[in-house]
């Protein structure tokens, strides 16, 4: 490269890195790049629309029966009338209440065993040799085969449905707050370290800093599972809750129910995750910017 040309270059660097408004616009690459790709709000209520018709008009055409298929205005209906008059002894959202009271509840008793001893396993080998074996002996085994052992410790009240959805979470956050202090870059705390900070100052403003973003996407993840597997908790005795109406109408194919219930989960448990993600901004603005 000529000497003019290291010029020109050095010039447009300089430029960028004084004025990043300049940079957003003279950005050229777009694959690779994540902030290319946000937005996208039309396509997805396009895709919703899209769904919406193809069922619409499968239920038209009646190539499965209505039995096994209803169509969106029956599924509605029943949606109405469940909501207003209510189902075994609910309305819609008392089973609605019930499951989020199960839901946050394993998913907050989750939160609070995991992060310490995933942080604990990240910082101290005496943990993490004890710990270790057991996470990764539990975490692939799935809820539904804990169910019978469930009945038996607990019971068939609310604490064994709590028990069985903190079981599916707890692995989850427990990995990632580990990964989260591996991920800390050693140089931050030499220089916290360099700096006079205690272990406590070290731990609170570099390590828990740092390692916040890998924490909370985890917590995002396990509370995508805890909801998830609120269908095989509810499969626990229960006698409420939209796992078990789903579950219960199935009995009876009540089909248009039982689309109304998935339908009505897909919908809550996207609702948390956009709660989630608003948390996540609010929570963790350094998250993604190389700084912590």
């Amino acid at each position: 490269m000529s000497q003019s040309n290291v010029r020109k270059t050095r010039s447009w660097l300089l430029f960028w890195r004084g004025n990043d408004s300049g940079l957003a616009k003279c950005k050229t690459v777009t694959f690779g790049d994540p902030a290319a790709v946000e937005g996208g709000a039309a396509y997805g209520v396009l895709s919703v629309l899209t769904v919406g018709i193809v069922w619409q008009l499968v239920a038209m055409a009646q190539i499965v029966p209505p039995l096994f298929w209803p169509s969106p205005g029956a599924v509605f209906d029943k949606f109405v009338q469940i909501a207003t008059e209510g189902y075994k002894g609910f309305t819609l959202f008392e089973h609605l209440g019930i499951s989020l009271y199960r839901v946050l509840a394993g998913f907050g008793l989750g939160c609070l065993f995991g992060i310490p001893v995933g942080l604990g396993m990240g910082l101290n080998k005496f943990i993490k040799g004890w710990m270790d074996p057991l996470i990764e002996f539990y975490r692939p085994v799935p809820p539904l085969a804990y169910v019978p052992l469930v009945i038996i410790w607990m019971g068939i009240g609310d604490g064994g449905k709590v028990l069985l959805l903190f079981l599916a979470t707890f692995s989850i956050i427990v990995i990632s707050a580990r990964a989260g202090v591996a991920s800390v870059a050693i140089q931050k705390i030499h220089a916290a370290y360099s700096l006079g900070a205690s272990r406590w100052q070290v731990l609170r403003h570099v390590i828990l800093v740092n390692a916040m973003p890998e924490i909370f996407t985890g917590m995002r993840v396990a509370m995508g599972v805890c909801w998830g597997t609120l269908v095989a908790a509810e499969m626990v005795a229960a006698t409420s809750g939209v796992g078990w109406m789903v579950l219960n109408a199935s009995r009876y194919l009540n089909t248009d129910i039982v689309l109304m219930g998935v339908i009505l989960m897909g919908v809550v448990g996207f609702l948390i995750d956009m709660c989630m993600r608003k948390l996540e901004q609010k929570l963790i603005p350094w998250k993604g910017k190389g700084r912590g």
